[in-house]
């Protein structure tokens, strides 16, 4: 959903060979970027954070599955499940729009397809935002890892406790846990190596007033790059064609 919404706005900008601001219905001061812009930042910032707390979902219910089966099988159930999609997609929107309503400000970026939160350069009530999205993300990244390295372990005691088959230790069978567990390994670290660099910008760019667009500019490259390539991770790692 966020690359169908995203994807066709930069496109147009490229077409026109216009930026996002001057694309869009301008904002109400001079230095207030336009309304589109706006929009692509309020987006980009909703579709970091909520798929975010979503894969926290995912991790805390492989987490408690493994770990905990019956509190699993007793107090999980469907309808908790499709309710956390909904309650987690409206208090991200609320959060991601408060800079629309002055707490923090949005920013476009070179080469003028890009705009996000501004992460440097503003006063204490433009950089309190960023902070704090930061500080939220950092939170949401350590809880998933945690859950993740938890599950791992959890999987790779159900793999040992495996009985061999077979007069050499070649003959081995397979054993689904292992898969599932480099699968979960390889998410986990793409996951977490996608989402720090914007979490360091931001402190970075409130704390030592480090303004330096190309850097913002590469952070946010890796948040998409995350997930554009993790489904193709999970795809292809989970299959039997890779073994």
């Amino acid at each position: 959903l966020g690359k169908c919404l995203l994807s066709p706005i930069v496109l147009a900008a490229y077409a026109y060979n216009r930026s996002l601001s001057e694309l869009g219905p301008g904002g109400r001061g001079e230095d207030e970027p336009g309304v589109l812009c706006q929009l692509f930042a309020f987006l980009m910032a909703f579709f970091g954070l909520a798929p975010t707390l979503l894969l926290l979902a995912m991790a805390l219910e492989c987490w408690l599955s493994l770990g905990h089966p019956y509190f699993y099988r007793r107090h999980l159930t469907r309808r908790l499940g499709a309710t956390l999609g909904p309650a987690a997609a409206g208090l991200c929107a609320l959060f991601c729009a408060l800079p629309l309503l002055g707490f923090g400000a949005p920013m476009q970026y070179c080469p003028g397809t890009w705009c996000f939160i501004r992460m440097a350069g503003g006063g204490p009530r433009q950089l309190g935002f960023p902070v704090l999205y930061a500080s939220l993300m950092g939170l949401l990244v350590l809880a998933i890892v945690a859950c993740n390295v938890s599950s791992m372990r959890h999987l790779y005691g159900m793999a040992r406790r495996q009985p061999r088959r077979g007069p050499a230790p070649a003959a081995a069978p397979r054993m689904e846990e292992l898969d599932h567990l480099v699968l979960l390994g390889l998410m986990t670290v793409l996951f977490t190596v996608c989402s720090l660099p914007l979490i360091i910008r931001a402190y970075m760019g409130a704390f030592a007033a480090d303004f330096n667009e190309n850097a913002d500019l590469t952070a946010l490259r890796f948040l998409s790059v995350n997930s554009i390539v993790d489904p193709w991770v999970f795809i292809i790692f989970r299959t039997s064609v890779f073994r």
